[in-house]
């Protein structure tokens, strides 16, 4: 029995891996990235666990999509200053808003939280200082920097 609860054990981190961000750990790119430009605001989405692997809905920021819930990655835009709204849809539909100023950066970390059917990705800020503790070793899924 003891067999059956070590392969079942492993089935299941198996599984939690399984769809997880692929690409350069972010603290290898960074320095690569540039900075925001004048006019811009940079936004950064990350998903720092693996929870609910499976679960990977579209981010759409002001009504456009601009990456994935994936897990274990981080991506940026860099968008005109002003008012924000990020939105996922699973079966129903997180928003958070909030305004961002030109070279300003923010950062929009995307959780799981339970659903009634599956689970949900719910976007929230998070200040630079705990963001950045947090993305340093996820992979880094957005454009690739140039060099």
């Amino acid at each position: 029995m003891k067999t059956h609860g070590r392969l079942f054990a492993s089935v299941l981190v198996l599984a939690s891996l399984v769809g997880c961000a692929s690409g350069p750990k972010f603290n290898t790119v960074e320095a690569n990235l540039g900075k925001v430009p004048d006019d811009k605001a940079r936004i950064y989405f990350y998903r720092s666990s693996a929870v609910g692997a499976a679960i990977q809905p579209e981010v759409r920021l002001n009504g456009t999509v601009v990456g994935k819930a994936e897990p274990h990655g981080v991506f940026f835009v860099d968008q005109a200053p002003g008012n924000m709204e990020v939105s996922t849809s699973t079966e129903v539909e997180k928003k958070l808003s909030f305004t961002a100023a030109a070279k300003e950066t923010r950062f929009v970390k995307l959780s799981v939280a339970l659903g009634l059917m599956v689970g949900r990705i719910v976007p929230d800020l998070v200040d630079e200082a705990e963001a950045r503790k947090e993305i340093a070793e996820l992979s880094y899924t957005g454009a690739q920097p140039k060099k």
